[in-house]
């Protein structure tokens, strides 16, 4: 257990805590949540610390007691025998988390290889997706979209949010992160008619949702390009120009909204989108400069490499990072994901306490 991180812990725990009670915070309400998403962080950690601390001053006093009544030293070993479980979980706790665990996130879904099949792919994890949120309570709210003739979607985006602060700093992050990359399907599509069993695919892109101090973005470094919205086939939908293309010049980057019936607010929706992407590009930045590869896990979503592959005749889901195999997948495309992301969620656990910075990708 490192004592310098947990000194350092909870300074800044207390610190949090008497910035939560200057009420000259609440003028600042994008500061209330990064100060209350990071508080909630850090608050199982006090809280162990406390537990612990409470129960080492019980087992001194249980000694000083056993030394005037030997009738007390079964109270000394009852005490004593809780102490190596606390302090495992409070050193798992000292373990660095993800920097971006309590972000929100905007996920994106987009059709792949094989035509409406995929599209129509897209749109069953985008419903999973949907269904898993409901669950969770968290709230989902459509960005951009453009849907295919048969009922799917080409290209979708969506914010997923948590409601308030998240729970001990878990938030929609901290569990969505695992589903970038590609999803392969495996199934009679409807548009067969001879029965056979297709393969296609549709991608995931999972960002956290960046605040504006997360990314800075000057208005010179975009271009700002307006044009009509389109629906299934490319027909206009919209007599006006109100779907916004906004490219980032210095990445290249490109960015399309079309969803909202203003100009305005088709510009702002694609700035979250935006802000996003660039906050997952400099993670990756600084990631590389720190020689820490990332092994191909789905934060850098390696679209060449499939990550879980859905086969409907077994009713069987496979992801191949972790050899995980469930049949259930009439459930989990019910929203009824916390199995496979908990083990996710474990294996990535042991890889941190083993010393690895994250779970590797074993297609």
């Amino acid at each position: 257990m490192s004592n310098d991180r947990l000194s350092q812990l909870l300074d800044e725990y207390a610190q949090l805590e008497k910035q939560m009670e200057d009420p000259s915070i609440h003028s600042d309400q994008a500061l209330v949540r990064r100060v209350g998403r990071r508080f909630a962080e850090l608050a199982p950690v006090y809280a162990a610390h406390t537990e612990l601390e409470a129960a080492r001053a019980d087992l001194t006093a249980a000694r000083e007691l056993a030394a005037e009544d030997p009738s007390f030293s079964a109270e000394v070993d009852a005490v004593a025998a809780v102490l190596p479980a606390l302090e495992e979980k409070l050193g798992e706790m000292l373990i660095p988390r993800d920097p971006h665990d309590a972000k929100d996130v905007i996920v994106e879904i987009k059709a792949g290889e094989g035509g409406q099949e995929s599209a129509l792919f897209a749109g069953d994890l985008l419903r999973m997706y949907t269904r898993y949120a409901e669950r969770r309570g968290w709230v989902v709210e459509i960005i951009d979209a453009q849907d295919s003739d048969l009922g799917g979607v080409k290209d979708v985006s969506v914010a997923v949010k948590t409601k308030g602060v998240p729970d001990g700093g878990h938030g929609v992050w901290s569990r969505m992160k695992w589903e970038g990359g590609v999803h392969r399907v495996q199934r009679v599509p409807v548009t067969e008619s001879q029965g056979r069993i297709h393969t296609s695919a549709a991608g995931v892109l999972v960002l956290p949702e960046a605040e504006d101090v997360d990314v800075q973005i000057d208005p010179g470094d975009i271009r700002v390009d307006v044009f009509r919205s389109s629906g299934p086939g490319g027909q206009s939908v919209n007599t006006t120009d109100s779907a916004v293309r906004i490219t980032h010049l210095p990445t290249g980057i490109v960015v399309s909204c079309q969803n909202e019936k203003s100009q305005l607010q088709n510009r702002e929706q694609a700035m979250r989108i935006l802000r996003a992407r660039l906050l997952a590009a400099a993670q990756e930045e600084a990631d590389a400069a720190a020689s820490d590869a990332r092994k191909a896990q789905v934060r850098t979503v390696d679209r060449s490499e499939r990550i879980r592959t859905y086969n409907f005749p077994q009713n069987r889901i496979t992801d191949h990072r972790i050899g995980y195999t469930a049949y259930n997948l009439d459930l989990v495309l019910g929203g009824e994901l916390d199995a496979v992301l908990d083990a996710l969620g474990e294996a990535d656990r042991a890889a941190r306490l083993a010393g690895e910075s994250e779970i590797s990708r074993r297609p």
